[in-house]
Formats: C-alpha cells, sequence, structure tokens
C-alpha cells in the first residue's frame, strides 16, 4: 500500500462520527411484567458497528440526585457497560449519562458526549418535552416514544439553557441490521439547526436513531501536557418502529 493511500485509509478509518451509544430493551412501558429496563452503554459508530473502550461513566434519571448501578461488559470487542431499572411508577423517565471524556487522537480533541433516553411507563406521557438543564441538551419537539419508521423527528438543541443556532447535528441509524452506505458520505447524516435551535429529520427505517448536537467549547490538558479543544456533544436517542 502506497504511503498516500494509507494515510487516506486511516482518516476514512477515524473520520466517521462517535457516538455514546445509550440503548434500552423499550422506550414505552405498559406492562408490569415488562417493567425492567435494560440498558445498553458503549462508545462506537453506530452504522458501522465498529467501537472504543469506554471508561466507567455516571448514568442518572431524571437528576443528577439519582444515579444507577453500572456493571462492566464487552460491547463489539471493547470496553462497555450495562444497567438494569425497575420502573414501579407511572410517569416518564428520562435517564442520562456523563461519561469520562475520551481523547481522539486523530481529531486532536477531547470527546464529552451526555446522550439521554426518554421511557414513558404505565400510560403517562406529560413532561417529555420538559429539559433536564444539563449545559447541552436535545430537547424533542415532538412525542419521543410513539414514533414510525418514515415520521419526522424535530429537537431542539439548547446550551445554557438557550436555542443554539448553526449547530452541527450528525445522525445514525443503530445498524444492527447489516445495511450498507453507498458511500462513506452517507454513514453519517448532518444537518444544522435553524435560528431556533431546531432540526429536523426524517427516519426511513426501523431502530434507534442517534441524534449529536456538537458544540466545540474549552479545553482539557492531556497526559502528555498539552491542551486540546472539548468537543461537547449533546445526544437523544430515538426509537422508530
Amino acid at each position: 500500500m502506497s504511503k498516500i493511500f494509507y494515510i487516506l485509509f486511516l482518516f476514512i478509518s477515524f473520520s466517521q462520527a462517535h457516538f455514546l451509544t445509550f440503548l434500552s430493551n423499550s422506550d414505552n412501558i405498559e406492562n408490569q411484567s415488562d417493567s425492567k429496563l435494560e440498558f445498553d452503554i458503549s462508545f462506537i459508530h453506530p452504522f458501522e458497528q465498529n467501537g472504543m473502550n469506554m471508561e466507567k461513566p455516571t448514568l442518572y434519571v431524571n437528576s443528577k440526585s439519582t444515579n444507577i448501578k453500572l456493571t462492566e461488559t464487552t460491547k463489539l470487542n471493547h470496553k462497555a457497560w450495562k444497567a438494569t431499572y425497575d420502573i414501579n411508577m407511572p410517569g416518564v423517565y428520562k435517564f442520562f449519562i456523563e461519561p469520562q471524556a475520551y481523547f481522539e487522537p486523530s481529531e486532536g480533541k477531547f470527546i464529552i458526549h451526555v446522550p439521554k433516553l426518554i421511557v414513558s411507563s404505565f400510560g403517562l406521557e406529560e413532561g417529555w418535552a420538559e429539559p433536564l438543564g444539563l449545559k447541552y441538551e436535545i430537547i424533542p419537539m415532538v412525542k419521543p416514544f410513539s414514533l414510525y419508521a418514515g415520521n419526522l423527528f424535530q429537537g431542539k438543541v439548547l446550551h445554557k439553557g438557550k436555542a443554539a443556532s448553526n449547530i452541527d447535528v450528525e445522525v445514525e441509524l443503530y445498524n444492527e441490521f447489516g445495511l450498507k452506505a453507498p458511500t462513506q458520505a452517507h454513514i453519517t447524516q448532518v444537518i444544522k439547526t435553524d435560528d431556533n435551535g431546531i432540526f429536523s429529520f426524517v427516519m426511513n427505517h426501523k431502530g434507534w436513531w442517534g441524534f449529536a448536537a456538537l458544540i466545540e467549547e474549552g479545553s482539557l490538558k492531556h497526559n502528555d501536557g498539552e491542551s486540546y479543544p472539548v468537543e461537547n456533544g449533546a445526544l437523544i436517542w430515538i426509537k422508530a418502529y
């Protein structure tokens, strides 16, 4: 392999979008017999189904006052995490993760993605559009736990509680179906938020879709003594049926 093609190979290999992937066995609990949520937490390229090691994050429900025990596991041959949570009361539950910073040497930056997953239980649906108050957050503009493949999903990106305009939102399908993208460009879709911080996307396939609004802000010091920028991601995972 010539040097130029080797460089191109490395660029393509590392240039695809990173997603802190946060999935559950359900986003809508109707029966007590199915009320145990099982969470799958990993740091991967969801469409391509390859991953990176993920150091232990913290998993919360509704606020930072309640966290959930995590167990180490393996996903796509890399370190990942899992958890369970029993739903006992009707309500809308908002789960979110705070990870440790991940340094991506090929991009020269740290990555901190905070994903959110919204679950309705026992018919109670109020409050799904209310923010948690995270520094970087996506608010669904359509009911997030009742969507079909082909439905339009709209979200609003907030930065410090205010609408964030002209922000890139990367979108990928969690590709457990063996789908093949026609080109590298088709793996990660990209949308811009409008002046009100809103983006729209048609989920054209069933399954879990990740939406990552990326805001580069701040810096962290690496163990090499240098400071590098931080890519902050507001994420939300939505299931299309």
